[in-house]
C-alpha cells in the first residue's frame, strides 16, 4: 500500500469513527500522592463474572505506566454538563487535577460530582498497534441516573431518548 492509501484510509477510518456516538470517563491512578487522569472514549464493560471492564490507553501514556505499575485504577465516567472536566483532562500536562475537587478511594482518585465511578484492579493487559488495553476487575462502583456525556462527531453532546 502506498504512503497516500494509507493516508487516505487512515483520514476516513478517524471521520468514520468520529460518527460513532462513544461515552467519556476519565481515567485516573496515583503517583505516590499525586493524581493523574486523561480524559478516554474507549473504555466498555467486558463482562458480570467477574464484573469487569477495560479501557484502551496510549502505549506512551505516562498514566498507563503509572497503572500497571499499581495495578489498580479509577474510571469516573462523565456526566452531561461535564464537558468542561473531560476538555481540562484530554489535555497535556501534569496539573489536570489543579482545580478538581477529589478524594482517594479504594486506592485510587475519584472525582467529586462525578455520576459512576469504578475502582478496578489490573486483571491483565494486551498490546494491539500503537495502545495497550487494560482489563480490571471492579472492587468498587458507585452510580447513579444521569444523563450521560457522549462524544460523537468530534463535539460534546448527550443521548435523548427516542
Amino acid at each position: 500500500m502506498s504512503d497516500q492509501q494509507s493516508a487516505d484510509i487512515t483520514a476516513r477510518f478517524r471521520d468514520a469513527m468520529a460518527t460513532v456516538c462513544t461515552p467519556v470517563a476519565v481515567v485516573t491512578a496515583m503517583d505516590g500522592r499525586r493524581p493523574h487522569g486523561t480524559t478516554v472514549s474507549a473504555f466498555a464493560s467486558l463482562s458480570m463474572s467477574p464484573p469487569s471492564l477495560l479501557v484502551s490507553l496510549d502505549q506512551g501514556s505516562e498514566l498507563l505506566g503509572l497503572i500497571v505499575e499499581s495495578g489498580i485504577f479509577g474510571i469516573n465516567v462523565l456526566g452531561s454538563v461535564q464537558s468542561a472536566l473531560a476538555a481540562q483532562f484530554a489535555r497535556k500536562g501534569k496539573d489536570k487535577f489543579g482545580d478538581v475537587a477529589w478524594q482517594l478511594d479504594h486506592g485510587v482518585p475519584r472525582i467529586a460530582g462525578v455520576p459512576h465511578w469504578v475502582a478496578a484492579e489490573v486483571m491483565d493487559t494486551a498490546t494491539a498497534a500503537d495502545h495497550t488495553i487494560v482489563f480490571g476487575r471492579a472492587l468498587a462502583v458507585e452510580s447513579e441516573i444521569v444523563p450521560p456525556l457522549t462524544y460523537h462527531d468530534r463535539v460534546f453532546g448527550t443521548h435523548a431518548a427516542l
